[in-house]
C-alpha cells in the first residue's frame, strides 16, 4: 500500500469517525425520548411496559416509539403538559389483564386534579383492547381508551381502535380548549369519538363503523358517561364517513347532539338516577346504579342539601357525585358546523337531543330551557336508499340550522316531542340550499309531531333529479311556515 493510498483510507476512517460521533451527539441533544431506552419493549410484560412508558414519559418534550410490533399494556399511562408522543407505524399497544381490568391506556395528569393540561400531542397511537374494559376507574364518567379532561391546545392524529367494546368509548375529551382530532380509523361496539364540554375543537378525517353513536357532542350525559356538563361550542367536523357494519345492526346515531338544563337544589325535590342539582356553588348528580351497573329505576326525595367538595357521599339514601364546581343550568352545542360527512350506516344522521330514560332525564321539569343554536350542515352525502331514517331529527328547542350543498334520498327531518318534558319546544328556522333531491317520487321533507311548535322552512337554489319527485310537508299538530322552491311545496 502506497503512501497515498494510506493517506486516503486513513482520511476515510476519521471521517466515518466524526459522523458517527455526530450522530450520537445529536440523539443525545435532539430532544427526543426513545421510550425503548427506559425498556419499552415488545417482548415485556404488560406490567414492566406501563412502568417504562411513564418513565419515558415523565421526561416531557418528545416521545418516540419506534420498534414495530405488538406491546402488552396492563394499566394506565399518564401524558403530562408539554409532551407529545408519537409511535411508529406497525406499533400497537394491546391491553392485557394481569393486574386486574382498567380503562384508559392514556390520560392526562391533570384529570386526577381537575388542573389543566396544556400543549399534548398524541400521534399514531393503535390501541388493541383485547376485551379488557371497565366503566371507569380514575375518574367517575370518564370512559375512554385514550382519554383527557381539563386539558388546552391538544392533537390527537392517526389513532386506531378496531375492536371498541361495550362499557367503553374510544376517544373520551371532557372540558376542554383548543382540540383536533384527525386521522382516525374507529371501529367496534360504543361510541367512536366522545365529546364533553368544551370550547374550539376539530374533528377530521375519520372513519366510523360503530354500533352505537360514531360521534356523541354530549353536553348533558349520562353520569357515568362525562365527568362534567356544560356547553359545547365553536367546532367543525369535516370529512368523515358512517360506514355500514356487516351485521348492520342499527343503534344510536352517526352524531348525537345532547342538551339538557337542571334546577337549584330545593327541600323535597324528588329525584332520579343521573339528575343533576347545583348546591353550594357546586353540581351534584345522583348516582343510582345498583350493584349490576344498572338503574336502580328509584324516585327518591331529597331532603338535605348536598355540599361535599369532591368524591361521593350518600345522603338521605342518595348518592350524590360532586361533578364540578359551578352554578350554570343548561347545558347544549351551538356554533357547529359539519362538512362533507358521508352517512352508509342507514340510521339517524343527526340527532338533536334529549334523554329521557331510566339512566338519565336530561331536563328536569321547571328547570330552564337549553336553545342549542346555530348548526350547519353542508355537503352531507346520504348513501343508503332502502330505508329512510330522518337526516336530522330534533326533540330539543334549537333556534335554527341550515343544510347547503347536500344530497338527499328519501331521509328528510323530523321534530318530535317527549311526553311530559317540555311544554314549548320554541320555534325553529330551517334553511335548505343548493342541494340535490333524488328521490323518484313523494318524499316527506319535514314531519313536525311537535304539538304547537312552529317551523319556518325556507327552501332555495335546489335541483330535483327526477320529474316524478315532490316534496312533502306534514305539519301535525304544530305549524310549519313555508317558503319554497320544491315541487309540491311552491306557493
Amino acid at each position: 500500500m502506497n503512501t497515498n493510498t494510506i493517506i486516503k483510507f486513513t482520511r476515510t476512517i476519521l471521517i466515518a469517525g466524526l459522523l458517527c460521533f455526530s450522530t450520537v451527539l445529536m440523539g443525545q441533544n435532539s430532544g427526543f425520548t426513545n421510550a425503548a431506552d427506559y425498556g419499552f419493549s415488545p417482548g415485556a410484560t404488560g406490567v414492566e411496559n406501563v412502568k417504562a412508558l411513564q418513565e419515558a414519559l415523565d421526561q416531557r418534550g418528545n416521545i418516540i416509539v419506534s420498534k414495530p410490533g405488538t406491546y402488552k399494556v396492563a394499566g394506565t399511562s399518564y401524558i403530562g403538559s408539554n409532551t407529545s408522543i408519537e409511535f411508529a407505524k406497525g406499533v400497537i399497544l394491546q391491553k392485557v389483564n394481569e393486574e386486574g381490568l382498567f380503562s384508559h391506556v392514556l390520560l392526562n395528569k391533570g384529570a386526577l386534579t381537575r388542573t389543566w393540561d396544556e400543549h399534548i400531542a398524541v400521534k399514531g397511537l393503535h390501541v388493541s383492547v383485547n376485551g379488557v374494559v371497565k366503566r371507569y376507574n380514575e375518574v367517575f364518567g370518564l370512559r375512554g381508551q385514550l382519554a383527557f379532561f381539563y386539558v388546552k391546545d391538544l392533537r390527537i392524529e392517526g389513532f386506531r381502535c378496531y375492536d371498541i367494546e361495550g362499557v367503553q368509548f374510544s376517544v373520551h375529551v371532557c372540558t376542554f380548549e383548543d382540540l383536533i382530532i384527525d386521522d382516525t380509523i374507529l371501529e367496534g361496539d360504543k361510541d367512536g369519538i366522545h365529546l364533553g364540554r368544551g370550547n374550539r375543537f376539530r374533528i377530521s378525517n375519520a372513519s366510523f363503523k360503530t354500533i352505537d353513536d360514531a360521534l356523541a357532542l354530549n353536553a348533558h350525559d349520562y353520569a357515568t358517561s362525562n365527568p362534567e356538563i356544560g356547553w359545547i361550542e365553536n367546532g367543525l367536523i369535516e370529512n368523515c364517513y358512517d360506514l355500514a357494519s356487516g351485521d348492520q345492526k342499527i343503534l344510536g346515531y352517526f352524531c348525537r347532539i345532547l342538551a339538557g338544563g337542571w334546577k337549584d337544589w330545593e327541600k323535597g325535590m324528588e329525584l332520579q338516577n343521573g339528575d343533576a342539582v347545583v348546591s353550594n356553588g357546586r353540581i351534584y348528580r345522583v348516582d343510582g346504579l345498583g350493584e349490576n351497573g344498572r338503574p336502580d329505576g328509584k324516585r327518591y326525595k331529597t331532603m338535605t342539601a348536598p355540599g361535599h367538595e369532591k368524591g361521593i357521599q350518600v345522603i338521605d339514601d342518595i348518592k350524590w357525585v360532586m361533578m364540578q364546581k359551578g352554578t350554570g343550568h343548561t347545558a347544549g352545542v351551538k356554533n357547529v358546523t359539519f362538512r362533507d360527512i358521508y352517512l352508509e350506516k342507514p340510521r339517524p344522521g343527526f340527532s338533536i337531543h334529549f334523554d329521557q330514560n331510566i339512566w338519565s332525564r336530561s331536563y328536569y321539569p321547571g328547570a330552564e330551557i337549553p336553545v342549542q343554536e346555530q348548526l350547519v350542515f353542508d355537503n352531507i352525502r346520504v348513501l343508503y336508499d332502502d330505508v329512510h331514517p330522518p337526516l336530522v331529527r330534533i326533540n330539543t328547542p334549537v333556534d335554527g340550522f341550515t343544510i347547503t350543498n347536500s344530497s338527499f334520498r328519501n331521509s328528510g327531518i323530523r321534530a318530535d316531542a317527549q311526553k311530559g318534558v317540555l311544554s314549548d319546544y320554541f320555534a325553529t328556522r330551517i334553511n335548505i340550499t343548493n342541494s340535490i333531491f333524488n328521490s323518484p317520487g313523494e318524499m316527506v321533507l319535514l314531519r313536525n309531531k311537535v304539538p304547537g311548535k312552529l317551523i319556518y322552512l325556507n327552501t332555495s337554489g335546489n335541483m330535483e333529479m327526477n320529474d316524478s319527485f315532490s316534496a312533502k310537508v306534514l305539519e301535525g299538530k304544530g305549524k310549519v311556515k313555508i317558503d319554497s322552491d320544491l315541487t309540491g311545496l311552491k306557493n
